[in-house]
This record gives C-alpha cells, sequence and structure tokens, in this order.
C-alpha cells in the first residue's frame, strides 16, 4: 500500500478532479438544456441544483458498488453540516446585504427540517434499506415537482433568461469527458479513503464526513460565497437548501438501490444529531428575516467543534 501523505495526495487530486468535472458536466448539460428548448427556469431547479451535488452523488454509488456503503452516510451527513455551518457560516461573514425577502419557510425550510429527521428515523436500526431509498426518491420528486409548479418560478425564470440558436461539438464532447472524468476520479476518491482509513485505523465514515465532506461542498461553497460578495443572499441560501435537501433524498436515495447502506453508530449518534441541531440553528436564524455576522461567526466555530469532537482531538 502506498504512503499516507501519497494517499492524501490521491483524495484531494479526485476531489479536485471530480468537482471540476461536475461543474463542466453541469454547464454542458445546461446549454444542451437551452438549446433543445427546455425552459431555463426548469434547468436551474434539476440540473443546476443537482449538479452541485454530483461529487457527492458518484463517490456515494462507488463507495455502494465497493461494499463500502457507510462512505455515503459519512459523505452526506458531512457535506450537510458543512454546507450550513462552513459554506453558510461564510457567505454571513462576507455578504455585503443579510436581508431575506423571498419566503422559503412555506414549503422549502420544512421539506429541509422533514429531510433531517427523515435520515434520523431512517437510520435507527443502522441501515438504509431500498424502501427507504423509494420514499426518498418520492419525496424528492414531490419538492421538485412542488419548485416546477409554485409561484417560485416566477423568482428563478428572472435569473436566466439565455437561449441557444446553435451549439458547438465541443459542448456534447466536453460532457462525455466530464461524465468519464467524474467517474474515474470517484473510483479513486473512494479506493483512497478506504487506504487513509486503514492506515489511520479510523472509520471510512470519518474521511468521508470531514476530507470527503468539505471537498464534495466545494461547488455550493464556490456559488455561495460569490453570491454573497454580490450581496445576493438569498442565492446563498438557497443554493444551500436545495444542495441539503438533494443530498438527503437523492444522494442517499439513489445510493441505497444499488444496495443497502450500513449507518456507523459514529454517524447515528454524532453526525446526525449534529446535522439536525445545524438545520434547526439555520431554521431559527433565518425566522426574522435578517441574519447578523455574529451568527456566522457562530456557524463556524461549530463546525471546528463538529471536526474537533470527529477525530476526538478535544
Amino acid at each position: 500500500m502506498l504512503p499516507l501523505f501519497v494517499q492524501f495526495a490521491i483524495l484531494l487530486i479526485s476531489i479536485a478532479v471530480l468537482v471540476k468535472s461536475a461543474d463542466y458536466f453541469t454547464d454542458s448539460a445546461e446549454k444542451i438544456g437551452l438549446y433543445l428548448g427546455v425552459p431555463s427556469f426548469i434547468i436551474g431547479i434539476t440540473i443546476v441544483s443537482v449538479g452541485t451535488s454530483l461529487p457527492e452523488l458518484f463517490t456515494s454509488i462507488e463507495a455502494v458498488m465497493n461494499n463500502n456503503s457507510q462512505i455515503v452516510i459519512g459523505d452526506v451527513v458531512g457535506s450537510n453540516i458543512a454546507n450550513i455551518l462552513l459554506v453558510l457560516g461564510l457567505s454571513f461573514v462576507i455578504s455585503k446585504n443579510l436581508q431575506l425577502t423571498y419566503d422559503i419557510t412555506k414549503v422549502d425550510i420544512p421539506m429541509l427540517a422533514a429531510s433531517a429527521f427523515f435520515l434520523f428515523i431512517c437510520s435507527i436500526n443502522m441501515q438504509f434499506t431500498f424502501l427507504d431509498g423509494i420514499l426518498s426518491i418520492l419525496a424528492l420528486f414531490i419538492y421538485i415537482l412542488y419548485a416546477l409548479l409554485s409561484e417560485k418560478n416566477e423568482f428563478i425564470k428572472l435569473k436566466d433568461k439565455k437561449t441557444y440558436t446553435k451549439i458547438s461539438i465541443k459542448v456534447p464532447l466536453m460532457l462525455i469527458i466530464s461524465a468519464v472524468a467524474i467517474d474515474f476520479s470517484s473510483k479513486y476518491a473512494v479506493l483512497s479513503i478506504i487506504n487513509i482509513s486503514k492506515l489511520l485505523n479510523i472509520g471510512t465514515e470519518i474521511i468521508a464526513a470531514s476530507v470527503v465532506a468539505i471537498g464534495t461542498s466545494l461547488p455550493e461553497l464556490s456559488v455561495s460565497i460569490s453570491a454573497a460578495r454580490k450581496g445576493n443572499i438569498e442565492i446563498s441560501v438557497g443554493n444551500i437548501v436545495g444542495s441539503n435537501i438533494f443530498n438527503t433524498f437523492g444522494v442517499m436515495g439513489i445510493a441505497s438501490l444499488f444496495g443497502t447502506l450500513t449507518i456507523t453508530k459514529d454517524m447515528l449518534y454524532m453526525g446526525i444529531p449534529v446535522m439536525i441541531f445545524a438545520t434547526l440553528m439555520f431554521i431559527f436564524s433565518i425566522q426574522k428575516k435578517t441574519i447578523t455576522r455574529w451568527e456566522g461567526w457562530m456557524f463556524i466555530v461549530f463546525y471546528l467543534l463538529f471536526l474537533a469532537k470527529l477525530f476526538n482531538l478535544d
């Protein structure tokens, strides 16, 4: 087996390739959709929303195929925690505008809370089954259907009026190349996680919930930080809400179709409760529709505390 530092290098490179490939894949798919006449708001809540979660999805499927399904729960829970406490925390700290005007409390926020508690209930018996996965996918379908039919479409329609009357051969070619790159990089990411966990004698889900979770949350971090700098804090918030819902319902659901997912004690007794706690913190913070930078710093401190507890550094 290769030395530890080499395994970490392989993991970091794999995650970097995975994230960048997912970005190219999403961009190409979006252009093809616009060329085919698919409404831009539909692309926004399907291709673009799913695109930021492709790294979590592909590493999860690869983990199940390698009989290391415990990586899935680590990646999903770790990513959701990182999205709220780290990504939103940083967004709140640097944003020029901390006032929310668009109301996401009617359906989006309840769905976010429901997804967190749904995962906890499904995980009580230490496994996430095929039936749990079907119910997850059904819940995700209902949420997407709501997004398509609700008045929120008017908000999304304003964001993108682009159309393409012709398209270069480079676009579908890039779609294929990026898909292949996603497949290869996810395989090497999972293999390096397994090897690192063996060398350090810690659970693969711990590596997934920390290093991999931060790495696969980079698309959300990039989108949210960019929006926050421009004062569009609502885009940052909406991006994280949609991503976390898809991670829980979509990634867990789709991955479970390939085999029953193992839920470890670390994730059941610490990871998932922290995810629920972070979700409730976020919900309470946005109720008044005015967020403070102090709340952002508090989110970041709690994330650092989570990492310390995860590796027993206290």
